[in-house]
């Protein structure tokens, strides 16, 4: 080997040992108990593993995992999870096994780490029906721990951030999935820190021209702005310090994708979005914050409709901060964040920050809120097997931003803004959903259509009459909730409906060949469900009704299901033999020895009164009535002639009264 090549693979050697330092040295500024020797067991372990291995850009692999495993560190997660994070491709990579793991490290950072390894395994027949199991995957490991969906965020970012070496196809496909799958995520789970980059870095690879074109504009205005924002925050400041209050201020950026957004979504011009001034202002306590923005709108005139008190209503994530927009410094709009310290801290870290939380048994009751809507996407994966049904309650549940409405009793409700009342029927219950005929909104009746404002106080008037919903309703409802109880409704009814023909059209069947619901009882129709591959009756009524099982081929498995039974009790002959009672059957024909028997005429011969029977014990009919000089019934003697009983015909009975038939 030569002397260039030992000294390059020494330097790359130093470069990770650095990069492990650097991420203990970030780890303890926040966790002074951490557990060094387990990071080092998971670096070592990781270094052996991943030994000659490279990424496409060409450098070592052990690279990546130590990066990950930084970006976690930058939102203070846990050890448990950066040593996880480390770890987190040995299973999917090397020869190092999950069993090995688990013995090494235990069972939390084995869990996480097949946890991630899961959601990159499956292969699916179709582009949507493969996000969308993706989806699903990633929305069960996050139900059994947050922390495998932050292990992936992080691993998504640096991916991101390492995309270039890829070929142009492989850069837009894995741009497209993170702008719509694990932004999204990142932003429902509160992580702005994550969410922004991963957004920014889409949207470069994704639109290149544009995002190349936005970036030299803010550039150019950036002076200009800088120093506007610098006297914005001199004053504030001034006034503050009279006051006591204080503050750290700083000057708050748009990210490029946001500035896209509006622009593309809003139809406005980039002068219109670049030239308001954005400071977010971070105080100690909850008082100061109210005290601030009391000193801000006596600097500046608020604009009407643009006050947001989103500490006393938080966000979905357990977002908290107050949001104003005044008219600042030679004209231009300004717009202001104002929290505490610890809000800043979630509004940045997101659920990151309530997990400490929770490892520390504190505010267990914020951190059950945050992971709540993850359980009702766990919810809604279970009974939504239609794919774009899916993705639809999806995208509504993480994109949509919201508005706050008051149910009369002062409950706050968050509702994604568009939403009207029947959205707001159907967070309250889903029978109010269901029932709802009009609904008022603060006293006043309004059309059940109207869309709600913020601070809306909302009543629904039902009915006490069981109406169901209508199905124009899927049209104008805003929420996942709403539009998935309507379509259940409907689809509960139309179930129903195709049981109850599919039950008719086997009536009739059964009646034209002298059967019944009660001759033939239900254990019959579970046994056919079960060997035509259905998972019970009702099931295989509802195909019949709807015509994708023939009846008559049900019928054909009921007869043989009835022969069977019937075999299985068959009459024995000995069982008749030595009783010397004879008992009339109800038919016009009296067997030795039995009542209540099945007996049919055979067709065959016909008999009629008055001529010389005999009887037969067949399988599944009973007693067939034969002539004595029937043809059939001497090949028959020949061969089973302990199948023969004795019967006559009832001469007490009237003839025009049996019950046997002439036709």
């Amino acid at each position: 080997m030569s002397i260039e090549k030992k000294t390059k693979i020494k330097d790359i050697a130093v470069d990770a040992e650095s990069m492990f330092l650097d991420l203990i040295a970030k780890v303890k500024a926040y966790n002074k108990n951490i557990d060094e020797k387990l990071l080092r067991k998971s670096y070592n372990t990781a270094k052996k593993y991943h030994k000659n291995q490279l990424r496409k850009s060409g450098e070592p692999f052990i690279i990546h995992p130590l990066q990950v495993a930084t970006i976690l560190a930058d939102i203070e997660m846990d050890q448990t999870s950066i040593a996880a994070a480390i770890l987190h491709d040995v299973v999917e990579d090397t020869s190092y096994t999950l069993e090995k793991i688990t013995a090494e490290f235990g069972n939390s950072i084995a869990r996480i780490i097949n946890g991630v390894t899961k959601l990159d395994k499956l292969v699916f027949n179709t582009k949507e029906e493969q996000q969308v199991s993706n989806i699903r995957k990633m929305i069960i490991a996050m139900s059994e721990d947050v922390r495998i969906i932050l292990v992936k965020l992080a691993d998504r970012l640096h991916n991101m951030r390492t995309l270039s070496p890829l070929d142009e196809n492989k850069r837009k496909k894995i741009a497209s999935e993170t702008l719509e799958v694990y932004g999204p995520i990142a932003h429902r789970l509160g992580i702005y820190h994550i969410k922004s980059e991963l957004e920014d870095l889409s949207f470069k690879y994704l639109h290149e021209k544009e995002y190349k074109k936005l970036k030299e504009m803010v550039n150019e205005k950036i002076k200009e702005r800088k120093s506007l924002v610098d006297e914005v925050i001199g004053l504030v400041n001034k006034k503050l310090e009279e006051l006591n209050i204080s503050a750290d201020i700083s000057g708050r950026v748009k990210s490029y994708y946001s500035i896209y957004n509006k622009i593309t979504k809003q139809n406005r011009e980039f002068k219109d979005i670049y030239d308001v001034l954005a400071i977010r202002i971070v105080v100690d306590d909850v008082k100061s914050c109210y005290g601030v923005l009391g000193v801000i709108h006596s600097l500046w005139k608020p604009v009407p409709g643009r006050f947001k008190d989103l500490i006393a209503n938080p966000k979905f994530n357990m977002y908290q901060s107050l949001h104003t927009t005044v008219i600042g410094l030679k004209g231009k709009p300004l717009e202001v964040q104002i929290r505490t310290y610890e809000m800043h801290k979630i509004a940045e870290y997101g659920i990151a920050a309530h997990y400490k939380y929770k490892e520390s048994g504190l505010k267990l009751s914020e951190f059950d809120k945050r992971v709540a809507w993850i359980r009702q996407l766990l919810d809604w994966q279970k009974e939504l097997r239609d794919p774009q049904e899916y993705m639809e309650s999806l995208k509504l549940d993480l994109f949509e931003e919201e508005v706050f409405v008051f149910t009369p009793k002062g409950r706050v409700v968050n509702l994604p803004r568009g939403a009207i009342p029947i959205d707001f029927a159907y967070i309250i219950h889903t029978d109010i959903g269901h029932n709802a005929i009009g609904a008022k909104v603060n006293g006043r009746m309004v059309p059940i259509e109207s869309i709600l404002e913020n601070g809306d106080i909302v009543e629904i008037i039902t009915t006490k009459t069981p109406k169901g919903p209508s199905r124009d309703w899927l049209n104008i409802v805003k929420t996942s909730r709403a539009k998935n109880k309507i379509r259940q409704w409907f689809s509960r009814e139309q179930r129903q409906e195709t049981f109850n023909t599919g039950r008719e059209i086997m009536l009739k069947i059964l009646r034209k060949n002298s059967l019944s619901f009660k001759t033939v009882n239900n254990d019959v129709f579970e046994e056919i469900s079960q060997d035509m591959n259905f998972d019970r009756a009702d099931t295989l009524f509802r195909s019949i009704g709807s015509h994708k099982v023939s009846a008559h081929q049900v019928l054909t498995r009921v007869v043989k299901k009835l022969s069977q039974t019937e075999e299985k009790k068959e009459l024995k002959i000995e069982d008749i033999q030595g009783r010397e009672r004879t008992r009339k059957t109800g038919s016009g024909i009296i067997v030795r020895g039995m009542k209540e028997v099945l007996v049919t005429m055979a067709k065959c011969c016909n008999p009629v009164p008055g001529d010389k029977i005999v009887g037969y014990i067949t399988r599944g009919k009973g007693i067939s009535v034969h002539r004595k000089d029937c043809t059939n019934i001497n090949t028959l003697m020949s061969k089973e002639n302990e199948r023969f009983i004795e019967v006559k015909w009832d001469h007490v009975r009237d003839i025009s009264d049996s019950l046997y038939p002439y036709s």
